[in-house]
């Protein structure tokens, strides 16, 4: 292990150098991927950095115990006893750095949710979990951006896609893709039987201009007016904008901007992250068991969670976690459910299983 934080942090100081350079600055492209190599880096290297700095002072006072003044040495002794358990906490702390990231939880995400079986059941519990993370969000000072989104007439949403914008968001999100199930009575039914109902989440990172090279001539724009829930007019110009990829097939609406300039933005930077995402889901199709080993990014058909409301009762199905707290679950407070599946990918990465 020590070879290796030499190097890495040879490479810190060479970037640091690197970053000052004015030829480099000139170049944006090559400018972006050197810093974040750097702030990939920059924890590891201080954390080393502060290792070595402790072992340094655990030889001086080795030395000081040599001396002959009794009282030095009583000092010496009580002060290396304190510091001698900080030299397994950095070690114990550099494992876990050490341990390849996804390169992809610093971004901030596009989330579509959509009501699957259930019918009008489905569209409202996907309106519930929208809820749930907007208040997620609140919590977290996360930014969320409405891109699109279909109305149902019963409640909630058949389709809505946004983005969430903020600090490492897809470190926190990645693991909500999936099928999410709920358990309950509809308002709509008499006997007061529960039902069940899914509805889909699909949790991309968002591209950077820079990671995806659209051909604008592979695009096709179309302005629309836009409509809300059973076909009203929402206003009356064609602000609404539907992006076709034609290589692909892609298709990008976006009609929830304040005018056709903002949502053409937002449809072609939704475009460059569902093309991104495509490369994503290619490279893990072709990892097999590895991809079925992660938590983060599994098959999106697969039922990951259960809110059941009679018992109040969240069950997150891939690590067999339980919490009788669906009350503040659905308030946003996901908080014990995220943690519980980020410790337990730490602790496959640990074990080796990643």
């Amino acid at each position: 292990m020590e070879d290796r934080l030499k190097q890495i942090e040879e490479r810190y100081l060479e970037l640091n150098k690197l970053l000052s350079d004015p030829e480099i600055s000139r170049d944006i492209k090559r400018l972006t991927e050197l810093s974040k190599e750097q702030r990939s880096l920059q924890q590891i290297v201080y954390v080393y950095q502060d290792l070595r700095k402790t072992k340094e002072t655990i030889e001086d006072l080795k030395e000081m115990l040599k001396e002959e003044d009794a009282e030095i040495v009583e000092m010496a002794q009580m002060e290396l006893d304190e510091i001698k358990p900080k030299i397994h906490e950095l070690e114990d702390e550099l494992h876990v750095l050490l341990i390849p990231k996804d390169p992809n939880d610093e971004k901030n995400v596009v989330v579509e949710i959509r009501g699957a079986a259930g019918g009008d059941e489905a569209n409202i519990f996907a309106g519930d979990l929208f809820r749930m993370y907007i208040k997620y969000a609140e919590l977290k000072k996360w930014k969320i951006e409405v891109n699109n989104l279909e109305e149902s007439e019963a409640g909630g949403y058949s389709q809505i896609e946004f983005t969430v914008s903020g600090d490492s968001i897809y470190s926190f999100m990645k693991y909500e893709s999936g099928a999410h199930r709920v358990q309950r009575v509809p308002k709509t039914e008499s006997q007061g039987r529960v039902h069940t109902s899914t509805a889909t989440v699909i949790v991309l990172p968002e591209a950077e201009e820079l990671e995806v090279d659209l051909n604008m001539g592979d695009v096709r724009i179309d302005t629309y007016r836009s409509s809300g829930a059973g076909g009203q007019s929402v206003n009356t110009t064609d602000s609404a904008v539907r992006v076709t990829h034609v290589p692909t097939g892609l298709i990008v609406t976006c009609q929830d901007g304040k005018s056709q300039h903002e949502n053409k933005a937002s449809a072609l930077r939704i475009l460059r992250t569902r093309l991104y995402d495509k490369v994503l889901q290619e490279r893990l199709d072709q990892e097999g068991d590895e991809r079925r080993s992660k938590l983060g990014s599994g098959d999106r058909s697969e039922k990951i969670r259960t809110y059941n409301y009679p018992q109040n009762r969240v069950t997150d199905h891939r690590i067999g976690f339980t919490i009788q707290q669906l009350d503040r679950v659905m308030e946003g407070k996901l908080e014990p459910v995220i943690d519980a599946l980020m410790s337990e990918e730490l602790k496959r990465k640990l074990e080796g299983k990643e």
